[in-house]
């Protein structure tokens, strides 16, 4: 499965999301086995940030990533206070040195602060012309600040948001906004950190696949054609059970199974964020 980036270029549907990773010196090995794991089964797409462990998390998958950097979709954000015209440039190449690679393939903006998205928009830019980063996206803008910025470029390749289950409010406006212009969606906490996987409706689906309430919750994320999902997994056996949600399709009785238990929006909702 494949989401289609407006470059016309694809990424895998589902990658591997690493927030909370590096963390804990005593997972460490685990975590980077089980980035590895994930390249092995095709999860090519791997998601970072500068303000994950303070460059830590960089750190980490750059060293899971070494001699494999060319099969990786790579994507890290740069943090609002740094998203000036040089600001970004200058937190760009610090993410470089800490992965150990030279350039992004994606490069977003966190989430909405007070610099002006021209700015940021500049040193987008010249990460560009720089061969620093191969395409720019963002991270957390609701439906108005979309069209906001989408105004000032129409080069933005993706908007990473919180979509879950739980957290359907995207669904009344701006998913549809995004349908509409082609510029996918890249879905965080696709599972809400684990706390969906108590729910009875989500064992039921389960049950009737002979799959787990995480790759149901997957399945249900990546059911729509223009949303990828970038879940973290700590564990090869994390990244192997969310690896085989690509295999799962939900049937008409799921979904309308899974919107009695979390009903889908019934007005605008304004968009949350972890």
């Amino acid at each position: 499965m494949t989401v289609l980036l407006p470059s016309g270029e694809t990424i895998p549907a589902l990658g591997m999301g690493t927030w909370m990773m590096a963390e804990d010196p005593s997972r460490r090995a685990a975590e980077i086995d089980a980035l590895r794991t994930g390249l092995d089964l095709g999860l090519s797409l791997v998601d970072t940030a500068e303000m994950y462990g303070s460059g830590a998390s960089e750190t980490l998958v750059g060293e899971a990533l070494a001699g494999r950097r060319d099969e990786v979709f790579l994507v890290s954000k740069v943090l609002p206070s740094h998203a000036s015209a040089a600001g970004t440039v200058r937190a760009c190449e610090a993410s470089l040195r800490r992965l150990g690679t030279d350039r992004l393939d994606l490069y977003l903006l966190h989430w909405r602060g007070s610099v002006p998205f021209a700015q940021t928009l500049d040193g987008f830019s010249a990460l560009l012309d720089a061969g620093k980063i191969r395409h720019w996206g963002v991270s957390n803008l609701d439906l108005d600040d979309m069209r906001e910025l989408t105004a000032l470029s129409g080069s933005c390749q993706t908007n990473q948001i919180l979509y879950n289950l739980t957290r359907r409010g995207p669904e009344h406006d701006l998913l549809p906004w995004h349908a509409s212009t082609g510029i996918p969606i890249m879905a965080y906490s696709p599972v809400e950190q684990g706390r969906l996987l108590d729910s009875p409706a989500l064992a039921a689906v389960a049950r009737r696949h002979d799959a787990t309430p995480a790759q149901v919750a997957l399945a249900w994320v990546l059911r729509l054609p223009q949303v990828c999902a970038i879940p973290k997994a700590g564990s090869a056996s994390h990244v192997r059970e969310n690896a085989q949600a690509l295999e799962l399709r939900l049937t008409p009785e799921d979904l309308a199974d899974l919107d009695r238990a979390f009903p889908p929006p019934a007005g605008p909702t304004p968009l949350a964020m972890l």
